[in-house]
């Protein structure tokens, strides 16, 4: 039987072969951290400082690739359990002083290895949440436990057990590299695995180029993916993020949120994300469970929907809306809402997806965007 290793590791060796060396180069390093064997983390270093000075040079590099995923193959990697929680919050509430805002009650189980995307419009308890569950902030009713592979003896030993990146990180001195160096120090890293830890995740976390700039030469969003590579070195079992998409483009946003899920999903020490954000459907592709909330309200997305349940579809069009209510009437529509610049189309139940869109291709509608929203989140927002 393949090993989740292996896996990984044919994974990685199929994109080379498929020359999408991006992608293909990020799961490498996956492969090589998941070792935890430094001349492998230092053969992994030496890779990408050649690949960085041969940018175009992409058939070597698959070959070179190639070779030290072989290589890694060799190794045998222990299997993490992630079925077991990692932390469980029982009837969570808070309440401010002021009466004019209250969260819970909120109970919920977050394992290992699963992404968990929190989301909600602005003022509705996202980052009161994730203070609490961060040990930041104190809660009124409500119990949580933190199930870590070692009992925390205290405070401070629970929170080097779990991280918390707000939206806005905290200016710091002196270089990138030097910086993370310093933190695998404080937590206790031998000198000698130092460097390579500290130069493995910076090339994990695309920050090659970037490695000897100080905090003013560096963008909002490298910035972040600072905050994340010295967070990782610490190898905490739970991450909670306040909005890290917030200061980078749609590219970006979409490269880091793989990332994520390929570094949750670490074979030897996989962990717990939870991550609040605005961007509903790039958070929604990489979440294994999406929490909405509403006016403190706690509401989980259902990993399936009832076939009964009705047709929801988001869209936009060029055309007249006398136009679009004449093609959509026909197919039992129920509601046609126009909401943010955008359309929200209510089906009864019998409607198939596949009918609308071949009725909007007959009847030539343009459309600028289309999306099945019956399953999204995104119907809380709308409904």
């Amino acid at each position: 039987m393949a090993t989740k290793h292996s896996v990984r590791v044919q994974e990685a060796l199929q994109y080379f072969a498929q020359k999408d060396t991006d992608l293909a180069f990020r799961k490498l390093l996956d492969c090589a951290a998941d070792t935890d064997a430094m001349p492998i983390y230092e053969k992994a270093i030496a890779l990408t400082d050649w690949k960085e000075r041969h940018t175009d040079e992409i058939d070597t590099l698959c070959s070179k690739a190639t070779e030290l995923l072989m290589e890694i193959a060799q190794y045998e990697v222990p299997e993490m359990p992630t079925d077991i929680p990692v932390i469980v919050a029982k009837g969570l509430e808070k309440q401010y002083r002021s009466g004019v805002f209250s969260l819970g009650p909120i109970s919920l189980t977050i394992k290992k290895g699963q992404v968990y995307g929190l989301v909600g419009e602005n003022g509705n308890g996202k980052t009161t949440l994730l203070r609490i569950l961060a040990h930041d902030l104190s809660h009124n009713k409500g119990e949580i436990s933190y199930c870590f592979k070692q009992k925390p003896e205290n405070d401070y030993d629970l929170r080097t057990k779990l991280a918390y990146i707000p939206q806005r990180t905290n200016k710091w001195q002196g270089s990138l590299k030097d910086n993370l160096k310093f933190t695998l120090a404080c937590y206790g890293t031998p000198p000698e695995e130092n460097e390579p830890r500290t130069l493995l995740m910076i090339a994990r976390l695309g920050l090659w180029k970037y490695k000897d700039l100080n905090w003013n030469a560096l963008s909002s969003g490298y910035k972040m993916r600072f905050e994340l590579a010295r967070t990782l070195l610490r190898r905490p079992e739970l991450l909670l993020l306040d909005e890290p998409l917030g200061n980078l483009d749609v590219l970006a946003q979409q490269v880091i949120l793989e990332d994520l899920k390929m570094i949750a999903n670490s074979v030897n020490h996989p962990i717990a994300l939870i991550l609040s954000s605005q961007q509903l459907f790039e958070v929604e592709k990489v979440s294994d469970k999406v929490i909405f909330l509403k006016n403190g309200q706690y509401r989980e997305n259902l990993d399936t929907v009832p076939q009964e349940a009705p047709l929801i579809i988001e869209l936009d069009v060029t055309n007249p809306r006398e136009e679009l209510l004449g093609v959509l009437q026909s197919l039992n529509l129920e509601k046609l809402q126009y909401n943010g610049g955008i359309y929200i189309a209510y089906f009864g139940k019998d409607t198939d997806y596949s009918a609308v869109l071949e009725a909007l291709g007959r009847a030539k509608i343009t459309l600028t965007y289309i999306r099945n929203i019956s399953a999204s989140t995104r119907r809380f927002f709308v409904s």
